[in-house]
């Protein structure tokens, strides 16, 4: 596992943390991350672009001049596209960009870009967090300045952490990020990433989902096929097969009193 020495709030060194090499230890997938960052560009297009066609320029009834006799070539409208004025031909509409990316390609662009800072030595990880006494400005500047961190930064921040946030989301250099926002193309637009020990991305517990989901605490394992009817239920106190046989069923009481009363009757 990859071992990262920590910073601390005045600039010196602290002590050294282990990293999740998922997280940060992966080889970088240039062409994924590229898919990736493309794709969220292109949902944050508008689309709203248009334009109109020859049936929505308003006017252009009336035919502009006779069909025979001027020596022109023949005109039915004014508003058609090779007027001025007229109609656009393929023009743009609106429309949607949006690209549909599997998250799992989301999370592993993630881990690339991650990665590849990672690897370059430009991730820092603030021990003890921020330390902000208020949500002053010049307490993040001073910070920066102590960390000496040169060209653009992303601050990862919690959202409970509402101090560093209103300490740095005035400063027009650093990027301000929520730990749960954090993605691809933010990662690979700055140069270095600022996180604290609680915002550091770690490895998900062993299994996941499969382990807390449905599977486990369902109606799977939990449900009707065990405490329901096949097992508790009718079958073993109002089923005729289990229950009244010995007692109401007049096919298994009757034998025996023919038979005792025949014995009498031989005697």
């Amino acid at each position: 596992m990859a071992t990262l020495t920590t910073r601390k709030a005045d600039g010196s060194e602290g002590r050294s943390i282990d990293v999740d090499d998922a997280t940060f230890g992966v080889q970088p997938n240039v062409p994924l991350m590229h898919q990736v960052v493309t794709a969220q560009l292109a949902a944050a297009r508008a689309g709203t672009q248009s334009t109109k066609t020859r049936a929505e320029v308003s006017g252009g009834g009336a035919k502009p001049f006779k069909q025979k006799g001027t020596g022109r070539s023949r005109q039915g409208t004014t508003r058609a596209p090779q007027w001025t004025g007229g109609g656009v031909a393929l023009g743009p509409k609106p429309r949607s960009y949006r690209q549909r990316t599997p998250k799992k390609m989301i999370r592993a662009a993630l881990r690339s870009a991650l990665s590849d800072r990672f690897a370059e030595g430009r991730v820092v990880v603030l021990e003890g967090g921020f330390g902000f006494t208020e949500a002053k400005t010049r307490q993040a500047v001073s910070l920066l300045d102590a960390l000496d961190l040169d060209g653009r930064v992303l601050v990862v921040v919690s959202r409970d952490d509402e101090t560093a946030i209103k300490a740095f989301r005035n400063l027009q250099g650093p990027q301000l990020i929520l730990v749960e926002e954090l993605n691809a193309y933010d990662v690979l637009c700055n140069d270095w990433i600022l996180f604290t020990e609680d915002t550091l991305p770690s490895a998900p517990a062993k299994g996941g989902d499969s382990t807390s989901g449905d599977s486990t605490s369902g109606d799977s394992t939990s449900g009707d096929s065990t405490s329901g009817d096949s097992t508790s239920g009718d079958q073993t106190s109002g089923d005729p097969t289990s229950g009244d046989p010995t007692s109401s069923d007049p096919t298994s009481s009757d034998p025996t009193s023919s038979d005792s009363t025949s014995s009498e009757e031989q005697s």
